[in-house]
């Protein structure tokens, strides 16, 4: 079955030793993505989370980084192909068992506000990982998100 991209919605809380665990539904995905165990982490750059991705994406980074520089070209803006290779290049690849569990850098737990849990929102290519509290200050686009993150993190128990 080919790669159909992630959707949905999910929370897990954090469990011990930083471990979290990638929902059913985002660990199925990203294995087809990945042909394995493989998450691939990185700050969003524009908001407080985490992005994620299976290993499949790395290949698609160098197209959207000329696709960028050719409308940069056409709407005769300034673009820093190294800088944006860098950015996009940056994330960390870090395995998961069966279950889900993987250890999570500090750095990028605290790039994105990250402490109790994780909360997972689809976004086709990849999904983004938010701390409750940092997607409750989003705008009102993200109305539909904040109030399933509300419901899953009641769901669990776990305080937001």
């Amino acid at each position: 079955m080919a790669f159909a991209g992630y959707s949905g919605q999910a929370y897990a809380p954090a469990g011990d030793k930083s471990r979290y665990v990638l929902p059913p539904s985002f660990r199925k995905a990203v294995r087809e993505s990945s042909d394995g165990r493989i998450l691939c982490l990185a700050k969003h750059e524009r908001w407080k989370c985490l992005v994620g991705f299976g290993l499949s994406r790395k290949a698609e980074l160098d197209d959207q980084i000329d696709r960028e520089e050719e409308r940069a070209t056409r709407l005769e803006k300034d673009f820093d192909r190294e800088t944006r290779s860098s950015q996009l290049h940056g994330f960390v690849e870090i395995p998961f068992d069966d279950s889900g569990r993987f250890v999570m850098p500090e750095y990028l737990k605290n790039l994105a506000n990250i402490d109790d849990g994780i909360y997972a929102q689809g976004g086709g290519r990849f999904f983004t990982l938010w701390a409750p509290a940092e997607l409750a200050k989003m705008g009102d686009d993200w109305a539909a998100a904040k109030a399933a993150c509300e419901a899953l993190v009641g769901d669990t128990g776990a305080r937001k």
